[in-house]
């Protein structure tokens, strides 16, 4: 595979966006736990889904189980494993067809889909991309799957860590405005998980962000070496 840059740029993109989509997609699924299991407890339009709460947990169940595609698809792009590209879209077509038939229902039955159009439209978005890196031209050069001469991958898992990380620490604050019922702001319901979790990410994936920069100072220095010798 060529080692342009921009094709190094794109493939980066794509492995973050993935890893992106898969936590908001486990957390949509988590986040409709609550409404589906008791829907009469947060009166307001929440109770006209009451008669469909069936409906909700299948909902949780299938956004939960896309969440889990997603990310075991961002482990395939970072190991650049051959089904990785194949195994990526199934499940960004799955996350996106949930999400848009949960945004339907919601409107109907309470008139809005908020926090499930965040989680769609980040599916929707992902899988334009990842689309169009099919064109011929651009597949040539990003193709997941093959043979790649760079630590480019391990810098997207390390990147993707961190920003997964931080959607874990800081989502309370920034999705506030549409979890909070009653003054209460479900968004920070499992402040503990998510700040274990999030921290968890920011640290591994800072690490693995601090070995490949190692090993490429060591590639250096051999590649350094070997030119002296050689001279």
């Amino acid at each position: 595979m060529s080692d342009k840059w921009w094709a190094k740029v794109l493939r980066l993109v794509g492995i973050v966006l993935m890893g992106l989509t898969a936590v908001f997609t486990l957390m949509g699924g988590a986040g409709t736990s609550c409404v589906a299991i008791n829907p009469q407890g947060f009166g307001g339009s929440f109770t006209g889904i009451a008669p469909f709460q069936w409906l909700y947990i299948v909902f949780v169940v299938v956004t939960f189980a896309f969440g889990v595609m997603g990310a075991r698809a961002v482990l395939l792009l970072i190991r650049n494993r051959a089904n990785s590209y194949r195994y990526s879209v199934i499940a960004l077509i799955g996350g996106t067809i949930v999400g848009v038939i949960h945004m339907l229902v919601s409107r109907n039955l309470r008139g809005s889909s908020m926090p499930v159009d965040m989680v769609t439209y980040t599916n929707i978005l992902t899988l334009g991309i990842f689309l169009i890196y099919r064109f011929p031209g651009l597949w040539e050069q990003i193709g997941y799957g093959s043979p790649v001469q760079s630590n480019l991958t391990g810098m997207a898992g390390g990147l993707s860590a961190i920003t997964s990380g931080v959607i874990c620490l800081t989502i309370q604050y920034w999705m506030g405005a549409t979890h909070t019922i009653g003054g209460v702001n479900y968004a920070d319901a499992w402040h503990a998980a998510l700040q274990l979790i999030g921290w968890l990410l920011v640290m591994a994936g800072t690490i693995t962000l601090i070995l490949i920069e190692d090993i490429l100072s060591r590639k250096k220095v051999i590649a350094k070496l070997a030119g002296v010798f050689e001279g």
